[in-house]
């Protein structure tokens, strides 16, 4: 049901103080709409895991694939063969411990996968695991490989989020933080900590290199489709921030967006625009407000929003706490690092 003309007017006010872009005036202020999900339904997971962080797809357009709670990499097969084990974080896995598990104390033996993505050249899969470091696992999945457990001699102790250049085969990825892990995250946010990296793996040589560092909570990172820049989500600051890295202003850091709400990861579809996860605890009362409750907007490369995916939608009214937004064959593809399935819906 469409909302009264005034409500959504409330509406666009909210999301536009939810979402404050920094870097572009060309476009009228309310130059956005709102993505009203269509055929909105949940591919539930199984053996009572939760937190499909992020959503990936495989260089055959197969998936989606989602690392979960207990430290597995689960495929989604149509409806009717559901979700099967791809692959794995740990060396040493406890299947006896670990298969649907959902306790943080066992994230470090059983590995916790967040970050997600297929090289679509090699059809490798990258993983950004927050106990495990950088691995890849081939295209039957599997044991996984790792690639890198620290930079500059200083050791990876939250690995969060990846992206791939798919010409050059480099990987950046984010390390939220060198003094807390991921199973105590919230202590990186109240006390303020700045030790988080942006960092990038060079498949050629294997070299590490810290590219910036003193971040509060890096998060999602995610480049652009002629690779000049990357996003980067720094979620202690509620920004979206902007590395230059190719062009007269290579290597320069500027501020991108400005946010009210916690941005997580970010990913680019296929026109090159950015959806950015806005992962707020949805659900929870301190974080709801009157006015709407963005979830997720889209960002063109200038920094213009186009598009916000409202969580109070009726269609969507289950979306909480939703950490990426991921646009695949006229879909939205919703990951939760709580929730115990992904949201699909045609917009």
């Amino acid at each position: 049901m469409n909302p009264p003309p005034f409500a959504s007017f409330y509406l666009l006010l909210s999301c536009l103080l939810i979402i404050l872009v920094s870097t572009s005036t060309s476009k009228p202020a309310l130059a956005f709409s709102i993505a009203s999900l269509r055929k909105y339904h949940q591919l539930e997971l199984p053996y009572n895991v939760v937190g499909p962080e992020s959503v990936a797809f495989d260089c055959r357009g197969e998936g989606p694939y989602v690392g979960v709670s207990d430290g597995r990499i689960l495929k989604w097969e149509e409806p009717h063969n559901g979700w099967r084990e791809f692959g794995y974080t740990s060396p040493n896995r406890q299947r006896k411990l670990c298969d649907g598990s959902t306790d943080k104390i066992n994230e470090p033996i059983c590995g916790r996968p967040l970050g997600l993505k297929f090289n679509p050249t090699t059809c490798e899969l990258y993983i950004a695991d927050a106990y495990f470091g950088l691995l890849k696992t081939g295209p039957n999945g599997g044991r996984p490989h790792q690639l890198a457990t620290s930079a500059g001699g200083v050791p990876f102790h939250f690995l969060n989020a990846l992206d791939i250049d798919d010409e050059s085969g480099m990987v950046y990825f984010t390390d939220t933080s060198i003094n807390f892990q991921r199973s105590v995250w919230i202590l990186s946010i109240i006390s303020g900590d700045r030790t988080g990296r942006l960092m990038q793996y060079d498949p050629s040589t294997k070299k590490v290199t810290v590219l910036l560092k003193g971040l509060a909570f890096p998060n999602g990172v995610a480049l652009t489709k002629d690779k000049s820049f990357l996003l980067l989500a720094e979620t202690g600051t509620l920004k979206i921030l902007r590395l230059w890295l190719r062009g007269p202003k290579s290597n320069a850091l500027e501020l991108f967006a400005q946010l009210v709400g916690f941005p997580d990861n970010i990913k680019r579809n296929n026109n090159g625009e950015f959806w950015v996860a806005i992962n707020n605890g949805r659900g929870r009362s301190i974080s709801r407000t009157l006015l709407g409750d963005p979830v997720g907007a889209k960002f063109d490369e200038e920094g213009n929003v186009l598009e916000v995916l409202d969580g109070e939608d009726s269609t969507a009214a289950l979306l909480q706490s939703v950490s990426e937004v991921e646009e695949h064959n006229g879909k939205l593809w919703m990951g939760s690092v709580e929730n115990s399935y992904v949201g699909v819906g045609l917009f």
